[in-house]
């Protein structure tokens, strides 16, 4: 594969400040970014991303600040206690030295509103008390009646149709475990629309926006989870399709497989290896599996710019840690073809890319 596009590594912009990946309130000044980068175009023979002939895609999969603080609802924080926080920074560092060999970049927005199936408000117990995060529902928890989808939400998601609606979960859970997908869990509201923790990570939206002006590139981005009655880990498909009526609850984002399987190399990172990151290339791989399996080979998985959920258990261990869910798939992915590399190691080093 052959290519124009620049592989000589850039330095760190001044304006960069590694603290800031952990300053929950740093945000870029857009106006300002766009000045820097006319003069760092300039100065670095950086060329317009429309004049490459090797398209080098990044996908960062929901780098947003309810993953990547402390602060947040959901902080990936990996079995070091800083997971998220060290992810952001090499993130940005990343693309900062690779700016002139990045055609795109894009972003995944996980989007949710107050009421989804798998956040606790979403569900009473057989006392009608509302549930708690980090658990799991199962289809025969709902059989039994220890858990029901709250009543109040009948009205306005499904017509006030409460047995619709009770059928409806007892079905989803149902094709989770007979797809043998995740069962059901209750995680903390997180990425609620119009709050601080569905935006960008600070220092990243400072990075891809400092890329796409340098190399006037749209500043990409996809968004999903705003189904109420669906899980969405994967920005390629929600978790399921299908309604128990045999109607369509969602569909697949098949313009956004399209853009990166036409790529001619995709790199991935982001929030979290256990599990949006590891759906997302699931399902990726599901699709190249279908049409041809040497094209995991494009695929570069960027391991130190991802991590895994964990629950601290608040006596130094964790009451849940996906850690092991997600080295197993990045041992899948490899064993498929895909490249695990480090945000470090030169493009000129990495196995299968021939960018001139």
């Amino acid at each position: 594969m052959k290519a124009t596009s620049n592989l000589k590594e850039l330095p760190l912009p001044s304006f960069y400040k590694p603290t800031n990946a952990a300053a929950y309130g740093y945000g870029p000044n857009a106006l300002a970014l766009q000045a820097e980068a006319q003069s760092w175009r300039g100065a670095h023979g950086v060329s317009a991303a429309a004049t490459d002939s090797f398209n080098l895609h990044l996908l960062l999969i929901d780098v947003q600040k309810d993953f990547c603080f402390p602060e947040g609802s959901l902080y990936v924080a990996g079995r070091s206690g800083r997971g998220a926080i060290d992810d952001s920074r090499r993130i940005a560092e990343f693309i900062y030295k690779n700016l002139g060999a990045l055609t795109n970049v894009t972003t995944t927005l996980d989007t949710h509103f107050a009421y989804q199936i798998f956040f606790p408000s979403f569900w009473v117990d057989q006392n009608d008390q509302p549930l708690t995060a980090y658990r799991e529902i199962t289809r025969e928890q709902i059989e039994r009646g220890q858990v029901r989808p709250n009543p109040a939400v009948a009205k306005w998601l499904c017509g006030g149709n409460y047995p619709w609606l009770l059928k409806q979960v007892k079905y989803y859970c149902e094709e989770l475990e007979r797809a043998g997908k995740y069962t059901l869990y209750l995680w903390p509201p997180h990425c609620l629309l119009g709050g601080d923790g569905h935006a960008i990570a600070g220092v990243v939206q400072e990075a891809r926006l400092f890329h796409s002006f340098a190399r006037g590139a749209q500043s990409w981005a996809e968004v999903k989870g705003g189904n109420p009655l669906t899980e969405n880990y994967s920005v390629l498909r929600p978790e399921v399709l299908s309604r128990h009526d045999g109607q369509p609850l969602a569909q697949r984002n098949t313009q956004f497989l399209k853009t990166l399987l036409t790529a001619d190399a995709v790199v991935i990172a982001g929030q979290a290896a256990s599990h949006c990151v590891k759906s997302s290339i699931d399902d990726l791989l599901g699709e190249i599996v279908a049409q041809d399996a040497a094209l995991a080979r494009k695929v570069y998985l960027l391991t130190d710019c991802m991590s895994a959920v964990t629950v601290p258990d608040g006596k130094g261990g964790f009451a849940a840690d996906f850690t092991p869910q997600a080295e197993s798939a990045l041992k899948r992915f490899a064993d498929a073809g895909m490249h695990l590399v480090k945000s470090t190691d030169p493009l000129a080093a990495w196995p299968d890319l021939r960018i001139a």
